[in-house]
C-alpha cells in the first residue's frame, strides 16, 4: 500500500524543529505518512493554497484561522471551511526595531512591516503601540510577507521595525537591533501558532490525519526531552542555515519554554485563544467573537493520543 504523502506548508521557524525532528527520526513513517514540507512567503499565499488543495495542512497563526473563517483574510476565499486541529506555540513575538528607535516615541512618523495588515500577528502590534500611546495616524503599516522578508526589510532600513518569531529575534538582537517589546510582556497568554486544515479534507482523510498529528506529537515530544537538546539544536542548525552558533542556545531556550514556544502536548490554549479572539473583536472588521468552537476541532487531536 502507498504511504500518503501530506503537503504541508508552514511559516519559516525555529517553531518548525518538531516537524524536522520527526522527518528525521521517522516518527511520520512510523504512523504511516509522509510529509512534504513548504515554507510560506506569506499568509495570503499559505491560504489561498489551502483552500485550493495544492496543500493539505498548514502550521499557521491561529489568528489567521479565525480571519479567513470571519470572512476577514488578506485575499478575499470564497466558502472556506479551515479549523484549527491542534496548537503549536504559545509563540513569543518580538517588536524588533532599527537601533535607533529605542523608544515607541521614536516609532511616530515611521512605517513599520507587516505580514499582512489584518492576519496573523498584525493586532498583537497595533495593541502593543496602542498601549503605548501611538495611534494609527503616528505610523505607516506596510504588508511585507513572512518573517524573513520582514527582518531583511528592517535590516535593509526600509522600515523601522516589524514583529518576528525565533530565530529571527535573537540573529536581530545579535547584529545590535533593539528588541522594544515583546508579546509576552504584554498578554498573560496568547495562541500564536497552529495547526489548520480544511474539514471536508479531514473528514475525507482522518486516518492520514491522525497519522499526522501521532508523527508531529511524537517529534514534539522528543525535542522537549531534556536529554535531547544537543541534538535537537544540531537538527535546528542543519535545516535553518541562517541560524548561526553563536545565537542557537538563545533560539533554543526561547523555543523550549512554554511560556514563549512550543506547547507541550500541542495543547490549544483557552485563555491564549480568548486572547486572539479579543484583538480581531476589537481591531478587525466584525462582531465581538467569542465562540471558539467555530474555529477549533480538537477530536483529531484526541483520537491521536488514544
Amino acid at each position: 500500500m502507498t504511504t500518503p504523502t501530506i503537503e504541508l506548508i508552514c511559516f519559516p521557524g525555529a517553531p518548525n524543529l518538531p516537524i524536522f525532528a520527526a522527518q528525521e527520526k521517522g516518527f511520520f513513517a512510523r504512523h504511516g505518512v509522509a510529509i512534504n514540507l513548504t515554507t510560506t512567503p506569506s499568509s495570503a499565499f499559505q491560504a489561498e493554497n489551502l483552500a485550493s488543495g495544492k496543500f493539505q495542512i498548514a502550521g499557521t497563526a491561529f489568528d489567521n484561522v479565525v480571519a479567513y473563517q470571519e470572512g476577514q483574510g488578506a485575499v478575499p476565499l470564497q466558502g472556506t471551511d479551515f479549523f484549527a486541529f491542534m496548537g503549536a506555540t504559545q509563540v513569543e513575538l518580538a517588536f524588533i526595531t532599527a537601533p535607533d528607535v529605542k523608544t515607541y516615541g521614536d516609532v511616530k512618523g515611521k512605517s513599520l512591516a507587516l505580514d499582512a495588515l489584518s492576519t496573523g500577528f498584525a493586532f498583537v502590534l497595533y495593541e502593543m503601540l496602542a498601549r503605548n500611546g501611538l495611534t494609527k495616524a503616528d505610523y505607516g503599516m506596510i504588508p511585507v510577507g513572512a518573517t524573513p522578508s520582514r527582518w531583511e526589510s528592517v535590516k535593509a532600513g526600509a522600515h523601522a521595525g516589524t514583529l518576528t518569531i525565533e530565530p529571527f529575534t535573537s540573529i536581530a538582537r545579535n547584529q545590535g537591533f533593539t528588541v522594544l517589546d515583546t508579546s509576552s510582556n504584554v498578554f498573560d497568554a496568547y495562541q500564536g501558532g497552529s495547526f489548520a486544515a480544511s474539514r471536508a479534507w479531514a473528514k475525507a482523510n482522518p486516518d492520514v490525519l491522525i497519522g499526522f498529528i501521532r508523527g508531529y506529537l511524537d517529534g514534539l515530544a522528543w525535542t522537549l526531552d531534556p536529554a535531547n537538546r544537543e541534538a535537537a539544536t544540531q537538527i535546528l542548525l542543519a535545516n535553518m542555515p541562517e541560524i548561526k552558533p553563536q545565537v542557537a542556545g538563545a533560539v533554543m531556550n526561547s523555543l523550549l519554554s512554554p511560556r514563549s514556544g512550543l506547547t507541550p502536548g500541542a495543547a490549544i490554549l483557552p485563555e491564549g485563544v480568548k486572547t486572539v479572539l479579543d484583538l480581531r473583536s476589537r481591531y478587525g472588521a466584525g462582531a465581538t467573537l467569542s465562540d471558539a468552537a467555530k474555529y477549533i476541532d480538537l477530536s483529531y487531536l484526541e483520537a491521536a493520543a488514544k
